[in-house]
């Protein structure tokens, strides 16, 4: 009898093979027989509740990424669309508009059809980056649950699995839960009503293009027929100043948005008329705060205390004075010359915003009286009125603004006239330059109207339930 050795390769390791020797005995034709009696193979939870970790958290990265491609995807396709509409706009425009009109406009519409290309690019760029990003993480996820798969039928005892089915039901759960939330109807406010808390956000500017006498006329006003439920709903109006910054001379009005943006069946209202080669200002106006209100154009008379208002049909003119205002840009808006009375409409009626000697060049508040056009009563406030870029009225309350950077606003500053409470609030607004003109209300549509250098934008606005 013979004794051999044998060396037996039992397991692969990250670190190699793992070797054993063992005694056997040599019998006939050569063959060495032994006995190996080997342990049983001990379950690797640590390296499966190691590797569980691992995929959780590649999951977690991938379903971030995936949710950024796809509000990439949804940015683009909104930019792409906005592209679209724009370059129809101009080849419109520049068909149907006369030469000088044409010129002025579309600089403007250019300038917007540049930026939209470069957001277009730059999200092309980013897309593309994403994708091979996520691409990746997919592969390192398939490779690690394949290893946990195989490694799952070692677990004699399905405790992993148990432990994932529960981990998944958890989820389940979850997400019904978020489900069953998310299925209640948002909280709408009428137009109209008076029913909220508030002022909750402004939204992003909406340009809709130059005033009708072009860029040069920074200053001036327009907006829609603000009085509550008007006939009117569909009509603008475009006020420029002067070059001055000071004189209102005109005001056109369109019939609907269309007309306006072609500049065509214009109703061309004179404030100012030329006599004996001089022009008579008599009935002008002056400053950037003038509304419209039941078809009446309501502003600040030239060089005067005086509210005045014209018919836009009859063009039968009023005028009223408002007692102890100051007026000629004394206590104007900072950066709004001679814009010592700025009128506003809400749901609640119509309004004057302007300052007396006896208050110190504060804000003061003026109900007004559209019957009898007189101030019915009026709130004296705190807030210093060369502090404000501008203001608006929503449902008594007035919000004021004032300039935080060249590209962006804030409203600051509310009063109740229910209540007479004063308060410091902190909303942001972006506007595309760094002056407004005039910033006025429109209950019909809930939107605010802005005059900057020129350029008529608009922004929606959301109220608090």
């Amino acid at each position: 009898m013979y004794f051999c050795i044998l060396t037996l390769f039992l397991l692969h390791t990250a670190a190699g093979f793992v070797t054993k020797n063992a005694s056997g005995i040599l019998t006939g034709k050569d063959h060495c027989v032994c006995e190996i009696v080997l342990p049983d193979s001990t379950f690797p939870a640590q390296r499966v509740a190691s590797l569980e970790d691992e995929t959780q958290r590649l999951g977690n990265r991938v379903e971030d990424e995936m949710q950024k491609l796809d509000e990439q995807e949804i940015r683009l396709d909104s930019y792409l669309e906005r592209l679209i509409n724009l370059t129809w706009r101009l080849e419109r425009l520049e068909k149907m508009r006369p030469d000088a009109l044409v010129e002025i406009n579309f600089d403007l519409l250019r300038k917007e059809l540049q930026d939209m290309e470069r957001f277009v690019n730059a999200l092309k760029a980013t897309l593309k980056g994403n994708s091979t990003h996520v691409e990746n993480l997919y592969t390192e996820v398939k490779n690690i649950s394949k290893i946990v798969g195989q490694l799952e039928t070692m677990d004699k005892n399905n405790v992993i699995k148990a432990q994932r089915d529960m981990e998944i039901l958890k989820k389940k759960l979850l997400d019904c839960e978020k489900n069953l939330k998310a299925i209640k109807m948002p909280v709408t406010i009428p137009l109209g009503s008076c029913q909220h808390h508030g002022l909750a956000r402004i939204g992003k500017p909406n340009i809709i293009q130059v005033n009708w006498k072009g860029i040069g006329y920074k200053s001036g006003a327009w907006g829609k027929d603000a009085a509550w439920n008007t006939t009117r709903k569909f009509m603008y109006w475009v006020a420029p100043l002067n070059t001055d910054g000071r004189i209102l001379e005109s005001v056109r009005v369109f019939s609907n948005l269309y007309d306006m943006q072609l500049n065509r069946s214009a109703v061309n209202v004179p404030l100012a008329v030329f006599i004996k080669n001089k022009w008579n200002y008599t009935i002008a106006g002056q400053g950037s705060g003038m509304v419209v209100h039941n078809y009446h154009l309501y502003f600040n008379c030239y060089n005067s205390r005086d509210m005045c208002r014209i018919n836009l049909s009859s063009f039968v003119t009023q005028r009223k004075t408002l007692l102890n205002a100051v007026f000629n840009n004394r206590y104007s808006y900072a950066g709004a010359s001679y814009q010592d009375m700025d009128f506003a409409s809400d749901e609640r009626g119509l309004w004057v915003l302007y300052t007396t000697e006896e208050n110190a060049g504060k804000l003061v508040i003026g109900k007004v009286n559209v019957a009898t056009f007189n101030i019915d009563i009026s709130w004296p406030t705190s807030q210093y009125k060369p502090e404000v870029s501008n203001a608006f009225m929503i449902c008594g309350v007035l919000y004021a603004t004032r300039s935080i950077s060249p590209k962006q606003e804030e409203i600051f500053y509310t009063f109740d006239t229910k209540t007479g409470k004063e308060l410091r609030i902190s909303i942001i607004m972006d506007k595309i330059s760094e002056k407004v003109q005039s910033l006025s209300y429109n209950s019909n549509d809930r939107k605010l109207y802005m005059y900057t250098e020129g350029v008529l934008v608009s922004y929606d606005v959301a109220l608090k339930p």
